[in-house]
């Protein structure tokens, strides 16, 4: 592949590894503030089960000291594109600064178990309607 297509799908891998992160955390934000307003999106049971899915999936790889597979993607485009990390555009820098932070990997997994303990309880607070099975 080309230069510039790799680059496109490493900035793609970085997007969706950001919209993954938002999703979260507003899940994380709107099932309680929903539970106390009456927002009925928050019990839709695709996006509940969605949303301790993926947190349970990083929760997981940081617990096995497994860096995540969208960041792994990312870098492998980056260096088989030969990028150096001093050409990223503004925004896409001002990104990589807020996703990865220099800590070690054991601080990520404790607070990604924390944050998944955060959803099962909110699953358990504030429960999913379950699809109904047609008759």
């Amino acid at each position: 592949m080309d230069k510039p297509l790799l680059t496109f799908l490493a900035d793609l891998v970085l997007f969706l590894h950001l919209a993954v992160i938002l999703f979260n955390v507003f899940g994380l934000i709107a099932i309680p503030l929903g539970a106390w307003r009456g927002w009925h999106f928050i019990r839709v049971f695709w996006w509940r089960a969605l949303h301790v899915g993926l947190l349970g999936t990083v929760a997981i790889q940081a617990v096995l000291a497994r860096v995540c597979f969208l960041t792994i993607w990312q870098s492998d485009l980056l260096r088989q594109a030969g990028t150096a990390v001093s050409a990223e555009p503004l925004i896409q820098r001002w990104v990589n600064r807020l996703i990865f932070w220099p800590l070690p990997l054991w601080v990520f997994a404790a607070i990604y178990v924390a944050v998944l303990a955060l959803a099962v309880f909110l699953w358990w607070m504030v429960p999913p309607k379950f699809p109904r099975r047609p008759a």
